[in-house]
């Protein structure tokens, strides 16, 4: 009887020991935690991202939105007039809804991703500019009516907006059937597709004076015309020594003085100062490390700054095991822009970015 009673109270002893413990225990935490209180952070993801077991696993401790790095964009998930490709942009939205995050689509018109059959007739000749319209009209009504309740967020129009020369605007097959009515009625077909979505402009470049303002005078066009422009997306594709702090500050002020919520939709940051070096200048090394910590942090300091503004940073892919900079411009060179390396591991980046 005693020797029951004796073990009854070891194991009560030892149920309770467990259980402080893991009370105690530390919760791992992830990016979206540490910016609770500021903003959501998100990631581009392809559907391999999300079917790989250990991606899965890091995309759900650290974020808590997405956006379909691809999947979306005209080209692909519109090939032919009559033929949409739903498999792969259905499957990043389902996960998204089983796991309870947020989804912004990305993009419902770019000047790159745009398919042949939408500028051309049968006989191979550019069509009207009534014609590419309804053809846009039909495309944003299909794909934003599919997610619509799904999918909060569009990038509605990318990279419009020229970088040099001396015409604002960017001199595509869709500015040089439409003008810029283009951007118009495609925030026009998306606001009335989904009067509940927040439709953005994305841009990248806007913290070049020079850009910044043609980005800034575009939307100023829209507005004052009644377009149902909510936010700019601020795209973020950095290197370790661009932008500098007055830049990045300089672009939030001028676009919040629209009345417009920001957010930073691709976010990277290239080690490489010259994105067309050598091939031969390819390595991770420790002082480009620092500076890619050092360029992470200041950014991150500015948005927790200035989060009255900004509405959502979003990292351009997951980490630096597979991303678009790679092999991009130069064929065979590896980037390490991320703030995860190439085993998923955080990197020093990382750190400038939770500790505050």
């Amino acid at each position: 009887m005693i020797i029951r009673k004796s073990i009854t109270i070891v194991t009560c002893f030892l149920l309770l020991f467990n259980a402080e413990l893991h009370a105690q225990s530390p919760v791992k935490k992830g990016l979206k935690d540490y910016y609770k209180a500021y903003f959501p952070i998100g990631v581009a993801v392809s559907p391999r991202n999300l079917t790989d077991s250990a991606q899965q696993q890091m995309i759900l401790e650290q974020f808590n939105s997405l956006t379909p790095e691809n999947a979306m964009k005209m080209r692909p998930i519109h090939p032919q007039e009559t033929t949409y490709n739903w498999r792969d942009a259905d499957a990043i939205v389902n996960f998204a809804q089983a796991h309870h995050m947020r989804v912004r689509g990305h993009n419902l018109c770019w000047y790159k991703e745009t398919p042949d059959w939408i500028i051309h007739d049968k006989d191979g000749k550019l069509v009207s500019k009534e014609v590419l319209l309804s053809r846009l009209k039909e495309h944003i009504y299909t794909v934003v009516n599919r997610y619509k309740g799904k999918i909060y967020a569009w990038d509605v129009v990318n990279e419009a907006v020229a970088d040099g020369g001396d015409e604002p605007l960017r001199n595509s097959v869709w500015y040089q059937i439409c003008g810029e009515d283009y951007i118009f009625k495609a925030f026009q077909y998306a606001h009335e597709a989904d009067p509940k979505a927040v439709l953005f402009y994305n841009e990248y470049g806007t913290e070049s004076p020079v850009k910044r303002e043609r980005v800034y005078q575009l939307l100023k066009r829209m507005l004052d015309a009644g377009i149902p422009v909510d936010a700019v997306g601020l795209q973020a594709h950095w290197s370790v020594n661009n932008p500098s702090q007055e830049a990045l500050i300089a672009s939030i002020k001028r676009f919040s003085s629209l009345g417009l919520k920001i957010q930073i939709t691709e976010m990277d940051v290239s080690v490489y100062t010259n994105p067309y070096g050598d091939i031969t200048d390819a390595d991770f090394t420790p002082e480009r490390e620092q500076k890619q910590a050092d360029l992470y942090a200041m950014a991150f300091k500015v948005f927790r700054e200035y989060k009255q503004y900004i509405s959502g940073v979003t990292f351009w892919n997951v980490s630096d095991k597979a991303s678009w900079l790679d092999n991009f411009p130069i064929r065979g060179r590896k980037n390490y822009p991320l703030l995860f390396d190439q085993n998923l591991r955080p990197k020093k980046a990382y750190q400038g970015v939770i500790n505050f």
